[in-house]
Protein backbone atom coordinates (compact mmCIF):
# COMPACT_ATOMS: atom_id res chain seq x y z
CA UNK A 1 0.00 0.00 0.00
CA UNK A 2 1.44 3.70 -0.94
CA UNK A 3 2.22 5.39 2.00
CA UNK A 4 1.34 9.24 2.49
CA UNK A 5 2.76 11.24 5.88
CA UNK A 6 0.65 14.41 6.80
CA UNK A 7 0.30 16.54 10.17
CA UNK A 8 -2.32 17.54 12.30
CA UNK A 9 -3.20 21.33 10.71
CA UNK A 10 -3.98 24.12 14.01
CA UNK A 11 -4.80 27.07 10.86
CA UNK A 12 -7.86 27.17 9.23
CA UNK A 13 -9.62 29.14 7.05
CA UNK A 14 -7.73 31.79 4.80
CA UNK A 15 -5.14 31.56 6.73
CA UNK A 16 -4.13 28.33 4.77
CA UNK A 17 -3.06 30.25 2.06
CA UNK A 18 0.00 30.62 4.28
CA UNK A 19 0.28 26.90 4.07
CA UNK A 20 0.37 26.58 0.30
CA UNK A 21 3.23 29.42 -0.47
CA UNK A 22 4.91 26.57 1.52
CA UNK A 23 4.38 24.01 -0.44
CA UNK A 24 1.94 22.21 1.95
CA UNK A 25 -1.83 21.50 0.72
CA UNK A 26 -4.56 21.88 3.79
CA UNK A 27 -6.99 18.83 4.03
CA UNK A 28 -8.96 16.99 6.13
CA UNK A 29 -9.62 13.41 6.83
CA UNK A 30 -13.34 12.18 8.00
CA UNK A 31 -15.16 8.48 7.47
CA UNK A 32 -18.48 6.95 9.46
CA UNK A 33 -16.26 5.56 12.26
CA UNK A 34 -13.71 8.66 13.04
CA UNK A 35 -14.09 12.08 14.15
CA UNK A 36 -13.02 14.88 11.45
CA UNK A 37 -9.03 15.81 11.40
CA UNK A 38 -7.51 19.06 10.29
CA UNK A 39 -4.36 17.84 8.55
CA UNK A 40 -2.07 18.77 6.12
CA UNK A 41 0.56 17.16 2.99
CA UNK A 42 3.19 18.06 1.62
CA UNK A 43 2.35 19.59 -2.06
CA UNK A 44 4.74 17.67 -3.87
CA UNK A 45 4.40 14.31 -2.06
CA UNK A 46 0.94 14.14 -2.21
CA UNK A 47 0.84 14.89 -6.35
CA UNK A 48 3.17 12.20 -6.35
CA UNK A 49 0.78 10.01 -4.76
CA UNK A 50 -2.14 10.83 -6.06
CA UNK A 51 -0.96 10.03 -9.79
CA UNK A 52 0.33 6.53 -8.75
CA UNK A 53 -3.12 5.95 -6.92
CA UNK A 54 -5.76 7.75 -7.74
CA UNK A 55 -8.59 8.43 -6.24
CA UNK A 56 -9.89 4.75 -6.03
CA UNK A 57 -7.54 3.02 -4.46
CA UNK A 58 -6.20 2.74 -0.83
CA UNK A 59 -3.56 4.43 0.75
CA UNK A 60 -1.92 4.60 4.05
CA UNK A 61 -2.41 7.85 5.67
CA UNK A 62 0.28 8.31 8.39
CA UNK A 63 -0.38 10.83 10.54
CA UNK A 64 2.32 12.68 12.68
CA UNK A 65 1.09 12.46 16.47
CA UNK A 66 -2.30 10.40 16.36
CA UNK A 67 -3.22 7.91 18.24
CA UNK A 68 -3.50 5.66 15.23
CA UNK A 69 -0.49 5.90 13.62
CA UNK A 70 -2.23 4.52 9.99
CA UNK A 71 -5.56 5.47 8.13
CA UNK A 72 -6.18 3.41 5.29
CA UNK A 73 -7.95 5.91 3.19
CA UNK A 74 -9.43 6.88 -0.37
CA UNK A 75 -9.04 10.01 -1.80
CA UNK A 76 -11.88 11.11 -1.79
CA UNK A 77 -11.83 14.55 -3.94
CA UNK A 78 -9.59 16.75 -5.04
CA UNK A 79 -9.62 20.85 -5.00
CA UNK A 80 -7.61 22.13 -7.81
CA UNK A 81 -6.33 26.30 -8.42
CA UNK A 82 -8.75 27.31 -11.39
CA UNK A 83 -5.35 28.80 -12.63
CA UNK A 84 -2.41 27.21 -11.82
CA UNK A 85 -4.07 23.68 -11.58
CA UNK A 86 -2.35 23.03 -8.61
CA UNK A 87 -4.21 20.81 -5.79
CA UNK A 88 -5.56 23.72 -3.11
CA UNK A 89 -7.83 21.06 -1.05
CA UNK A 90 -8.28 17.80 -0.24
CA UNK A 91 -10.95 15.34 1.34
CA UNK A 92 -9.65 11.47 2.47
CA UNK A 93 -12.07 9.68 3.09
CA UNK A 94 -11.90 6.22 5.18
CA UNK A 95 -14.34 3.64 4.46
CA UNK A 96 -15.70 0.66 6.65
CA UNK A 97 -13.24 -2.13 5.64
CA UNK A 98 -15.76 -4.66 6.04
CA UNK A 99 -18.35 -2.96 4.04
CA UNK A 100 -18.57 -2.68 0.13
CA UNK A 101 -18.98 0.62 -1.74
CA UNK A 102 -19.04 1.58 -5.16
CA UNK A 103 -15.96 3.65 -7.39
CA UNK A 104 -16.10 4.97 -10.91
CA UNK A 105 -12.78 2.95 -12.41
CA UNK A 106 -11.02 4.13 -15.14
CA UNK A 107 -10.18 2.25 -18.42
CA UNK A 108 -6.81 1.77 -19.49
CA UNK A 109 -7.00 0.55 -23.44
CA UNK A 110 -3.94 -1.32 -24.54
CA UNK A 111 -3.34 -3.25 -27.50
CA UNK A 112 -3.84 -2.91 -31.61
CA UNK A 113 -7.29 -3.45 -32.89
CA UNK A 114 -6.24 -5.99 -36.22
CA UNK A 115 -9.86 -4.34 -37.82
CA UNK A 116 -8.17 -0.96 -38.08
CA UNK A 117 -5.89 -2.14 -41.19
CA UNK A 118 -9.51 -2.12 -42.35
CA UNK A 119 -9.94 1.40 -42.60
CA UNK A 120 -12.34 1.31 -39.46
CA UNK A 121 -11.67 3.69 -36.54
CA UNK A 122 -11.50 2.23 -32.65
CA UNK A 123 -14.54 3.90 -30.89
CA UNK A 124 -14.14 3.38 -26.83
CA UNK A 125 -17.91 3.96 -25.69
CA UNK A 126 -17.32 4.13 -22.07
CA UNK A 127 -14.21 5.87 -20.29
CA UNK A 128 -14.78 3.55 -16.86
CA UNK A 129 -16.82 1.08 -15.06
CA UNK A 130 -18.43 1.42 -11.83
CA UNK A 131 -17.52 -1.37 -9.78
CA UNK A 132 -18.64 -3.39 -6.45
CA UNK A 133 -16.34 -4.41 -3.94
CA UNK A 134 -13.87 -3.65 -0.32
CA UNK A 135 -12.46 -0.31 -0.34
CA UNK A 136 -8.86 -2.27 -0.17
CA UNK A 137 -10.02 -4.69 -3.68
CA UNK A 138 -10.78 -1.61 -5.93
CA UNK A 139 -8.10 -1.78 -8.97
CA UNK A 140 -6.52 1.06 -9.95
CA UNK A 141 -7.68 1.50 -13.07
CA UNK A 142 -9.56 -2.12 -15.99
CA UNK A 143 -7.09 -2.91 -18.60
CA UNK A 144 -8.78 -3.84 -21.88
CA UNK A 145 -6.75 -5.49 -24.36
CA UNK A 146 -8.46 -4.66 -27.60
CA UNK A 147 -6.21 -7.21 -29.96
CA UNK A 148 -9.19 -9.16 -29.71
CA UNK A 149 -11.30 -6.65 -32.37
CA UNK A 150 -10.17 -8.48 -35.77
CA UNK A 151 -13.46 -7.44 -37.83
CA UNK A 152 -16.45 -4.63 -37.75
CA UNK A 153 -18.86 -6.82 -36.36
CA UNK A 154 -16.41 -7.80 -32.74
CA UNK A 155 -17.41 -5.75 -29.72
CA UNK A 156 -15.97 -5.60 -26.53
CA UNK A 157 -18.61 -5.73 -23.70
CA UNK A 158 -18.61 -5.14 -20.11
CA UNK A 159 -19.02 -8.81 -19.29
CA UNK A 160 -16.14 -9.96 -20.95
CA UNK A 161 -13.66 -7.35 -18.99
CA UNK A 162 -10.84 -9.23 -16.61
CA UNK A 163 -11.79 -8.14 -13.56
CA UNK A 164 -9.80 -8.46 -9.85
CA UNK A 165 -11.70 -11.05 -7.81
CA UNK A 166 -14.54 -9.80 -5.76
CA UNK A 167 -14.97 -6.88 -7.92
CA UNK A 168 -18.41 -6.67 -9.81
CA UNK A 169 -19.90 -4.33 -12.16
CA UNK A 170 -22.36 -2.11 -11.44
CA UNK A 171 -25.13 -1.63 -14.50
CA UNK A 172 -25.36 -3.37 -17.26
CA UNK A 173 -22.77 -6.15 -18.40
CA UNK A 174 -24.13 -5.88 -22.17
CA UNK A 175 -22.75 -2.74 -22.49
CA UNK A 176 -20.38 -2.22 -25.25
CA UNK A 177 -17.31 -0.96 -24.52
CA UNK A 178 -15.40 -0.74 -27.27
CA UNK A 179 -15.52 -1.52 -31.07
CA UNK A 180 -13.98 -0.42 -34.47
CA UNK A 181 -16.59 0.74 -36.71
CA UNK A 182 -16.36 1.20 -40.65
CA UNK A 183 -15.95 5.08 -41.76
CA UNK A 184 -19.72 5.83 -42.83
CA UNK A 185 -20.71 3.98 -39.26
CA UNK A 186 -18.49 6.32 -37.15
CA UNK A 187 -19.48 9.59 -39.40
CA UNK A 188 -23.39 8.69 -38.39
CA UNK A 189 -22.75 8.00 -34.68
CA UNK A 190 -20.92 11.45 -34.19
CA UNK A 191 -23.70 13.01 -35.98
CA UNK A 192 -26.04 11.99 -33.56
CA UNK A 193 -24.69 13.28 -30.09
CA UNK A 194 -24.91 17.03 -32.04
CA UNK A 195 -29.00 16.47 -32.75
CA UNK A 196 -29.46 15.11 -29.23
CA UNK A 197 -27.62 17.57 -27.49
CA UNK A 198 -29.49 20.72 -29.02
CA UNK A 199 -32.66 18.91 -28.27
CA UNK A 200 -31.84 17.98 -24.64
CA UNK A 201 -30.78 21.68 -24.35
CA UNK A 202 -34.03 23.05 -25.61
CA UNK A 203 -36.19 20.58 -23.19
CA UNK A 204 -33.79 21.92 -19.94
CA UNK A 205 -34.85 25.60 -21.09
CA UNK A 206 -38.09 25.11 -21.93
CA UNK A 207 -38.27 23.42 -18.67
CA UNK A 208 -36.76 26.13 -16.92
CA UNK A 209 -38.93 29.16 -18.06
CA UNK A 210 -42.01 26.83 -16.29
CA UNK A 211 -40.51 26.44 -13.11
CA UNK A 212 -41.59 29.55 -10.93
CA UNK A 213 -38.36 30.94 -9.24
CA UNK A 214 -37.83 30.07 -5.73
CA UNK A 215 -37.74 32.62 -3.20
CA UNK A 216 -34.52 34.18 -2.06
CA UNK A 217 -33.34 32.43 0.87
Amino acid sequence: MISLEAKKRKIQGKQTKNLKRAGTVPAILYGPEIENISIEVNAKDFRKVLKEAGENTMIGLKIEGAAKKEYAVLIKSVANDPILSEPIHVDFYQPNLSKELEADIPLEFVGIAPALQLGGTLIKNVQSLTVKSLPQNLPHSIKIDVGSLKTFEDVILAKDLSLPENVKIVGNIEEVVAQVMEPEKVEEELAKPVEEGVDSIEKVEKKKEEEPEEDAK
